[in-house]
């Protein structure tokens, strides 16, 4: 493939460390390349040298001629004057964008409830994230250098996200190099992965999961490495292995060699231990909501939710923005009363709430992290192991040094981790994590997962991250148009219940709020673009109607369909593991041919699920 950009012996220091040191890497055509690593070792600070917005102490970086760039940083540049339609499509005339297939596909993937007219300085910091994201993929460019691009999108932003970034390029053309720390997006767009450390790049093949695989072969190999970063980095192979069937259908992911490493690793946790341990601590009665509503000013939040939470469930919760989840985290920490309807709360339960703020720590700003945790108990209890204070920071990735530090001086991923393990010091029984993966890397986000699968209590998550929502809970449930609804399909059943029941278009003409705003379209623009094709949207089907019938026959012809289907990949993979490693030719036909299997296979369980759906509406 053609080489597009590379670095050459790059070395660049600051003041106070050494960043990179001879570091020699290239980018060919059809590279998808997730960069992964401890905050603070140079993600951000390589993607701004390959993009030449940084000079290098020493070496060079060189780029293919009339190479075009583009890059999304973690703060925009918008201009608080612009209206949202100028900062994307500049002053061009509605006919010459709204023709452009791409350009309506991004408008209606991240922009379609913001204010076509509305001015960049009214916008709440995630729309205006959106709008950065999609001035930046309106364009041409043949290579994207995305800085946490899934920072401040749901669910369905990250998915239409993964989605355009596959179909975005042919399979070898174009140049992807994105920093994230949202896992299932790192495995399902990359095709390489990068780890930031200690003062090199190291290249793996594949996504996430292909990553850890052969993390774990090179901690085995490395006799330096210590052994409990190795144990931590099988336990997060098996459940990869053991999880959602997509994960274990990469074609570079080796896995028989995988098997081998987790064959005799247990599963991330015991649930029947822990649902009796949460039940001693808990009793038979935790939370329950009968028939609650919550409205502020006659609009309605949350209707007629009824829901018991069982001792040691593990549950989370998606919605939308503005969906209510807030709203329901605060009826069950117990500061919101609902409007109508009650909350129930057993005898026992102590609910603690890790928020987005980091208010916890305000009144501990100029303590030492030592003396903070002074304060509360000298032992834990965690996987039938008794763990001081100390024990468990340096579980969560603190050093011995880092408690002397000043809890002010801390960085954003060590105050939230230092707020978590404050949390659980309390020994609440009921334990509510709001957006709990900011400002947190990959390492520290497997080390706080490894800390909740041994915590027996009822947890409920909220989190934009599917990663961690699949890894740490066992069911989930959506806030749709101000009903809970249990999701047994999980995050794939959400994600088609919104493309059913989702009325928005692309942008609208007048500023975000109004009526008109969510309903007016930009003009060439139609409902078609955005509505899957054959969405029955939601609608309730009458026993024993023909509409019922032929939906239960679709849903039988669906899983005959995707029985072959897996069969046709099962003989590709066998095919892969035969071919000639270095016949680059023939693996990528082969990759191109899974790819197919695999997007026809996610297209027919999506429409499974909205059937689904359907029937049981």
């Amino acid at each position: 493939m053609a080489h597009l950009l590379g670095a050459e012996a790059v070395h660049i220091e600051f003041p106070t460390r050494v960043v990179f040191d001879a570091v020699t890497l290239g980018v060919a055509e059809g590279d998808r390349i997730g960069l992964v690593g401890r905050n603070g070792d140079g993600k951000s600070t390589l993607l701004n040298i390959l993009s030449g917005r940084l000079e290098p102490d020493a070496g060079q970086v060189t780029t293919r001629r009339s190479l075009t760039i583009g890059v999304l940083d973690q703060r925009d540049s918008l201009e608080d004057s612009h209206t949202v339609a100028h900062a994307i499509v500049g002053d061009s005339a509605d006919h010459e964008w709204a023709s452009n297939a791409r350009i309506r596909d991004v408008l209606a993937g991240l922009v379609a409830d913001v204010g076509w007219d509305a001015t960049i300085g009214s916008l709440s910091g995630g729309q205006r994230r959106r709008v950065a994201l999609a001035q930046l993929l309106v364009g041409d460019d043949d290579v994207l250098f995305l800085d946490e691009p899934t920072n401040h999108l749901d669910v369905e932003g990250i998915a239409w996200l993964a989605s355009h970034l596959k179909t975005r390029w042919p399979a070898t053309s174009g140049a992807l190099l994105v920093v994230t720390h949202d896992r299932w997006f790192l495995d399902e767009v990359c095709n390489t992965t990068w780890e930031v450390h200690d003062r090199i790049v190291e290249p793996f093949e594949g996504g996430y999961a292909a990553y850890i695989l052969q993390r774990v072969e090179r901690d085995r190999q490395n006799a330096t490495i210590e052994g409990k970063r190795r144990n931590l980095m099988r336990k997060e192979l098996a459940w990869l292995r053991r999880g959602a069937p997509a994960r274990t259908a990469k074609p570079k992911f080796r896995i028989d060699a995988a098997n081998d490493l987790i064959a005799n690793e247990p599963e991330p946790r015991n649930a029947v231990a822990l649902a009796s341990m949460a039940m001693q601590r808990l009793g038979k009665d935790v939370l329950d909501l009968e028939t609650v509503r919550v409205a502020y000013d006659e609009h309605t939040v949350l209707s007629d939710v009824t829901w018991r939470l069982a001792p040691g469930e593990r549950t989370g919760i998606l919605g939308v923005n503005g969906a209510g989840k807030s709203t329901l985290l605060n009826l069950l920490a117990g500061t919101l009363a609902p409007t109508s309807g009650r909350v129930k709360r057993g005898k026992t339960v102590k609910v603690a709430m890790l928020t987005q703020q980091l208010s916890e720590l305000e009144e501990f700003e100029n303590d030492r992290v030592s003396q903070v945790i002074a304060r509360k108990k000298t032992t834990y209890q965690t996987d039938g192991k008794e763990m001081t204070p100390g024990q468990l920071l340096e579980r969560l990735g603190f050093t011995s040094a880092q408690l002397s530090t000043p809890v002010k001086d801390l960085s954003g991923g060590q105050r939230r981790r230092l707020q978590l393990m404050m949390i659980l010091l309390d020994e609440p029984n009921v334990l509510i994590l709001d957006e709990p993966t900011n400002d947190l890397d990959t390492d520290m986000l497997v080390a706080m997962e490894d800390l909740l699968d041994t915590w027996p209590g009822t947890l409920i998550v909220v989190s934009h991250d599917r990663y961690l929502m699949e890894r740490v809970t066992d069911q989930q449930y959506a806030i749709i148009d101000a009903h809970l609804r249990h999701l047994t399909g999980g995050v794939d059943q959400y994600l088609a219940l919104r493309a059913g029941f989702d009325t928005s278009a692309v942008p609208t003409t007048q500023p975000a709020g109004s009526s008109a705003a969510r309903t007016t379209q930009p003009a060439g623009v139609s409902r078609s673009d955005t509505q899957p094709a054959g969405s029955p949207a939601g609608r309730a089907m009458s026993p024993g109607s023909a509409e019922r019938r032929n939906a239960e026959k679709e849903i039988q012809a669906i899983d005959r369909k995707i029985a072959k289907l897996e069969t046709s990949r099962a003989d590709v993979h066998e095919r892969l593991a035969r071919a000639d490693q270095t016949d680059f030719a023939a693996l990528a036909t082969l990759t191109q041919e899974l790819s197919s299997l695999d997007a026809e296979t996610a297209d027919l369980e999506a429409r499974w699920l909205i059937l689904s759906a359907d029937l049981d509406a």
